[in-house]
């Protein structure tokens, strides 16, 4: 087995591969393993289901000793592959509070950050259109209440 990254690479059983090649892998291929997946209302609303996640972004932990809780993301650790949540601390033997590290499947995007133009661009947000749906709506609800 080579030393470096692989390209080529698919696929295989071992799961010493696998960890190899998730180990070597470039930053930009690195960036789709903090992929986290959306919850119900943002899968309705822009029509995916997982996107990379951001600080800044809401998070609700779906398993593990914070399951249920719900934080504001504090840092992407792309190198490792995990995530620090604002609120998940443990307790250290010497009382100090250390954050808690996180895998990205765990979690559960409930509240995304949009002040970003390219995650914006991404999703296929325009505000243009998002403001003439609001007009729409607003003479939508005058009519109804003319009648």
């Amino acid at each position: 087995m080579k030393k470096k990254f692989s390209t080529a690479w698919k696929a295989s059983k071992q799961p010493r591969k696998q960890r190899k090649y998730r180990a070597n892998a470039p930053l930009h291929i690195k960036k789709k393993f903090v992929n986290v997946n959306l919850s119900k209302e943002l899968r309705k609303k822009y029509g995916k289901r997982n996107i990379g996640i951001r600080k800044g972004d809401v998070v609700k932990v779906m398993t593990g000793k914070f399951k249920k809780k719900q934080g504001k993301v504090l840092e992407v650790k792309l190198k490792m592959s995990k995530i620090i949540v604002d609120g998940m601390n443990i307790k250290k033997m010497d009382g100090s509070n250390a954050n808690v590290k996180m895998q990205p499947s765990n979690l559960q995007i409930v509240e995304l950050n949009l002040e970003d133009k390219k995650r914006i661009k991404k999703l296929g947000i325009k505000k243009t259109e998002t403001k003439k749906e609001e007009k729409i709506k607003q003479d939508d609800k005058k009519m109804e209440k003319k009648k």
